[in-house]
């Protein structure tokens, strides 16, 4: 089957394709993916991607078809991106055709889902990444008029693409609870495609360091474990406190850090040095205030790092506190820093924690078990094949946590 994929995202695709899903997906599916890079020309694009990438490129069963960013103007861009998704999406139709359209997130990306189902006949999967009901609101720590428009703009997407479309994509089955009127859409929940075998095994270095990796600030909680970690800084003075990502606001964070040279900001970092950093952590901390299921969430686990995060979005459904990683509430500095507390004076527990943690990433979240998931979704979609007994059920976005969890897995 061929299906198109309308991507999000606006980083290039890896070169080793060992780490690329879509290679992955190969093995089943066939098929075009549409997608904004990063890069003003073709040079830059190829220089990074390969000799004669753009503006298509190849990847096994599956072709890129890139849009350069001429422009800074972020309004700009999403008309063009808009533009390119709709034109582009016909021209694939066309020339190859589909069976199903696949839209990364529930904004602009499921619309221009919702008109090439329009135009095609084909069927339509809205991926649900976040929860969409927070958003925007905590974008910022204080909502601005813009913040509130925007989360208004979420809220009507969604209710939009998911009544159009003809199945949801959710990365845990929780994701759609702040929506009454979506509770009875047809959706399979799994988590995104992680190259867990490529990910390096933990090995907790002589500098210990607690990690977050993730952005934008606010949403990823960096606030409330600066917070956490200036009270216990003194008890742990050899412990330091690593944030890696781009922080447009990084003024008011070092302000809050307060000088305590125990508090280091990484910038954004490639990622193979992210998962290096990440495997010699002696704890991963990720107290989000919005999430579906963090990929770094489910990088640390796979590395076998012990993690403490928020109960936010989908991570209780990654996450079984005392297990495989701690949970704590949304917004509770306490709870957090007691977590790291426990974790930072028993070596014992943080081994446990984390070799749980590994063993819970490579049973349920292989390269493999995401090609089979993601195929058996395209084929109960398109009605292609009939269901695998016990496998990937259809259910209802309302339908009881451990139901759907279970057939998702």
């Amino acid at each position: 089957m061929r299906i198109l994929y309308l991507h999000g995202s606006v980083m290039p695709p890896p070169n080793d394709l060992s780490l690329n899903k879509f290679a992955w997906l190969s093995e089943q599916l066939e098929g075009d993916v549409l997608q904004q890079v990063w890069f003003s020309s073709p040079g830059e694009l190829e220089e990074t991607v390969g000799p004669g990438s753009y503006p298509i490129h190849l990847v096994r069963r599956f072709r890129y078809h890139f849009l350069l960013m001429k422009s800074r103007n972020r309004l700009i861009n999403k008309m063009a991106l808009a533009c390119f998704f709709i034109s582009e999406g016909l021209k694939v139709y066309r020339d190859q055709g589909f069976e199903c359209i696949v839209t990364y997130a529930h904004t602009l990306t499921a619309l221009c889902g919702v008109v090439l189902k329009w135009l095609t006949g084909a069927k339509l999967i809205v991926e649900i990444v976040t929860q969409p009901d927070k958003a925007y609101v905590v974008q910022n720590p204080t909502p601005r008029p813009l913040d509130c428009l925007m989360q208004l703009y979420s809220n009507i997407c969604v209710h939009l693409s998911l009544w159009s479309c003809d199945r949801a994509h959710l990365l845990a089955p929780t994701l759609l609870a702040g929506y009454k009127r979506l509770q009875n859409v047809r959706a399979s929940a799994f988590f995104q495609g992680v190259p867990v075998s490529q990910i390096p095994r933990h090995h907790e270095a002589s500098e210990q360091y607690i990690l977050l990796v993730g952005a934008p600030a606010n949403v990823k909680g960096v606030d409330l474990l600066i917070a956490a970690f200036k009270r216990l800084a003194a008890d742990f003075p050899d412990v330091k406190l690593k944030l890696l990502g781009y922080y447009p606001d990084r003024q008011r964070l070092e302000e809050m850090a307060d000088g305590i040279s125990q508090i280091e900001f990484l910038g954004p970092r490639p990622h193979p040095e992210v998962l290096g950093i990440m495997s010699n952590a002696t704890i991963f901390a990720l107290p989000s205030r919005n999430e579906g299921v963090a990929t770094v969430v489910i990088e640390a686990m796979s590395s076998g790092v012990p993690l403490v995060v928020s109960d936010a979005g989908g991570l209780p459904t990654v996450v079984r506190d005392g297990e495989n990683g701690f949970l704590v509430p949304v917004g509770n500095v306490d709870m957090l820093e007691l977590r790291l507390r426990q974790l930072l004076s028993d070596p014992e527990l943080r081994r446990r924690i984390g070799s749980s943690a590994y063993e819970t990433a490579r049973k349920l979240y292989s390269e493999p078990m995401y090609v089979r998931q993601f195929s058996q979704m395209i084929r109960e979609t398109v009605g292609a094949a009939a269901k695998d007994p016990g496998e990937g059920r259809d259910r209802p976005a309302g339908a009881k946590h451990r139901e759907v969890e279970g057939s998702a897995r």
